[in-house]
């Protein structure tokens, strides 16, 4: 039996797998259903449709930044089955709403005014519950896991988590809205179910919570009405000191803090990259709604591909020794995606190609497998430096340097987000702006071979 079947078989396992599953599944067919719709349906102009997907993954984003030092806290002092169950009860309340928004888009009803604002705040929520439980996802499974089968659970949980987007973004791209509407109540409930099976996981010290604004600031005596008005400032306040001191004890461990930029770097392409592709089909390759859906699933597949293939060739030790090389292919491989899409020929008639069609292009599978070369490689690049940050840390750390990897990740995509949409504003064509993407696979070359040198270091230094 190997070890990945054997973990699917073990209760303290296989909850969290598939309430993680459900939890990516649900995020990405209401999020790609609500992006779908409003590019393909309402909006008409390829810098308008940049940067409203450019903004709407700001949005998403924006919640890693804002919450990520406050999960990790909260996920290191309190039992974090616990915080699954709660944060998978509070789904349900968002998916009502987004519900509401997406029907409202679909009737066309007050569209700009009411449903595409309550469409992105939703998205915000959505976000937040994924804030909230991404420390966990990760630490909890050294607690949960024997040592040698931590990799393998870490790779498990990667590939479950990207095969969930591929099966959300693609029934977002097939199916009606409507029918989106009663997909994402239903996996929400079915969601908080399976949550309620994940066991215990309580806080392994006896670290206590600090918030050294906001603790003060309730001892002064002021007016309630005064304290009502001035918490947000202070709360916010607040967060800012917690994530820069998260950020700086992560520090301390050279190999921690260098895997954290290294995957920081990763999600800045990603996040650049899902910028671009619906736009990009739209308008470069003359692709319609259920080709753009074709490409995100391809990401998601390479991912889950590369995640798996790591596993296989680390043979379960937890090593950056192949980061390096996976990032450069990476880059080989976006390098043969932008040629293939420059060259791609224009479509007089400006229909748009359902996937039926458009696959019969000379060029079309070889862009597909250029696409998914690079997003295997992106896998197996990533993969491992999540390890790291579980195996690295102190036991009792774990949460909060995951809560560290998240902002610092969340950042990066903000960086690389905000720079799409401002070359879509300035009208650099989406399909030059792949070129950016390609320069960041040489700094996350460069990084992924200081982490191994790193590693190499740390060997010696301590050789058990």
């Amino acid at each position: 039996m190997t070890t990945s079947t054997h973990l699917m078989r073990k209760k303290n396992f296989l909850p969290l797998m598939i309430t993680q599953f459900f939890n990516a599944f649900n995020d990405n067919l209401y999020r790609y259903a609500a992006l779908f719709f409003v590019v393909y349906m309402i909006f008409n102009d390829e810098s308008t449709e940049g940067a409203f997907s450019g903004f709407a993954s700001f949005i998403f984003i924006l919640p890693f930044v804002l919450f990520s030092a406050l999960a990790g806290q909260l996920a290191d002092t309190r039992d974090k089955a616990a915080i699954i169950r709660i944060v998978k009860l509070c789904e349900i309340g968002w998916v009502a709403l987004g519900a509401v928004g997406l029907y409202m888009a679909w009737m066309g009803i007050a569209v700009y005014e009411i449903a595409i604002p309550l469409l992105l705040i939703v998205t915000f929520l959505a976000a937040t519950q994924s804030a909230f439980l991404g420390p966990i996802k990760y630490a909890i499974l050294p607690q949960h896991l024997n040592k040698e089968e931590v990799l393998a659970g870490t790779g498990l949980v990667e590939a479950g988590t990207y095969i969930a987007i591929l099966a959300g973004t693609i029934l977002a791209g097939v199916i009606p809205v409507e029918w989106a509407i009663i997909g994402i109540i239903v996996t929400a409930l079915v969601g908080y179910i399976s949550a309620r099976y994940v066991p215990d996981a309580p806080p392994q010290s006896d670290y206590e919570m600090h918030f050294p604004l906001l603790e003060p600031y309730r001892e002064k005596t002021k007016s309630r009405i005064e304290r009502w008005l001035g918490y947000p400032f202070v709360a916010i306040a607040d967060q800012a000191v917690m994530s820069y001191r998260l950020i700086k004890e992560t520090t301390q461990n050279r190999e921690i803090w260098l895997a954290i930029i290294a995957i920081s770097f990763f999600w800045s392409i990603g996040a650049v990259l899902f910028v671009l592709f619906l736009p990009l089909a739209k308008n470069q390759l003359s692709a319609a709604q259920d080709v753009a859906s074709l490409f995100l699933v391809i990401f998601s597949l390479g991912i889950a591909i590369g995640s798996v293939c790591i596993n296989a060739l680390l043979k379960g030790k937890v090593s950056a020794r192949y980061s390096a090389a996976s990032v450069v292919a990476m880059g080989g491989f976006v390098l043969g995606f932008y040629l293939i899409s420059k060259s791609w020929p224009i479509n007089e008639t400006g229909a748009l190609l359902t996937w039926t069609d458009w696959i019969l292009e000379p060029m079309a599978v070889p862009l597909s497998l250029t696409l998914l070369g690079m997003t295997t490689a992106g896998g197996m690049f990533v993969v491992p430096l999540y390890a790291f940050l579980t195996t690295r840390c102190a036991d009792d750390a774990a949460s909060r340097t995951i809560a560290a990897n998240n902002i610092l990740n969340s950042l990066g995509m903000v960086t690389g987000s905000a720079i799409a949409i401002g070359f879509s504003s300035i009208g650099i064509p989406v399909v030059d702006q792949v070129l950016f993407v390609a320069a960041l696979t040489v700094v996350s070359a460069w990084l992924g071979w200081m982490l191994y040198s790193a590693e190499k270091e740390a060997e010696l230094s301590d050789p058990a």
